[in-house]
């Protein structure tokens, strides 16, 4: 068997990449950017007809798997490859799968679009082209989902528990903190979810995600 991941980790690739990492997998990393046609070429297309990065081929006994979406292949990552053994990111349980699910899709419904907003506007584009109205905008958006994850964070530790799914790192918290490390350049957002933005440190302090980010 053999495992092959296209993509970059400052994408939405990073999930994949992430996870891989994590689960202390053997895989190859095809670096494909995605602002200099690379993921527009006949050869790319083939593997995903979207143009869009990730894109996870995963060459088992039974036949090739291929996979794209970020979230998806994150999460299939943990389903397939890793151990529900209670140890690591991969669901443990029937509640812990729910949680991952259940939460990945959320982000992305909830929070991803005016996250990336944020960052553009308020960072990652250059100063000139930035709309400071459109973050505040997004930022005032968020405040009504971040207060759900807020909320339940609290609860999980009441609990006992300090992340989303259980009281271990899981793919839950692999996969939402991928887009909430977007809206980490808002001081009023980190300011007004204390618990959320603790959680996040931690997250983005995980020593694959650290190792992922010093390779570039």
């Amino acid at each position: 068997m053999s495992l092959t991941i296209h993509g970059i980790p400052a994408s939405r690739a990073v999930r994949a990449l992430w996870a891989a990492v994590e689960l202390d997998l053997d895989f190859t990393h095809v670096p494909t950017p995605y602002l200099d046609g690379s993921t527009r070429t006949p050869e790319f297309l083939e593997l995903n007809p979207n143009g869009h990065i990730p894109v996870l081929i995963d060459r088992r006994p039974e036949g090739e798997v291929v996979v794209w979406e970020s979230m998806a292949c994150a999460l299939y990552l943990a389903r397939v490859h890793g151990r529900p053994d209670g140890r690591g990111i991969a669901p443990a349980s029937a509640r812990e799968e729910a949680e991952a699910l259940r939460w990945s899709f959320w982000v992305v419904n909830e929070v991803e679009r005016d996250a990336l907003t944020v960052l553009a506007h308020l960072h990652a584009m250059p100063e000139e082209r930035r709309k400071p109205e459109l973050a505040l905008a997004s930022e005032r958006r968020l405040a009504v989902p971040l207060r759900v994850l807020e909320a339940h964070l609290k609860r999980q530790q009441a609990a006992g528990q300090a992340w989303l799914a259980a009281g271990r790192f899981t793919i839950a918290d692999l996969c939402v903190a991928s887009v909430l490390n977007w809206v980490r350049v808002s001081r009023p957002l980190l300011g007004a979810h204390p618990v959320m933005h603790e959680w996040l440190r931690h997250c983005m302090e995980r020593p694959a995600y650290l190792r992922l980010r010093e390779a570039g």
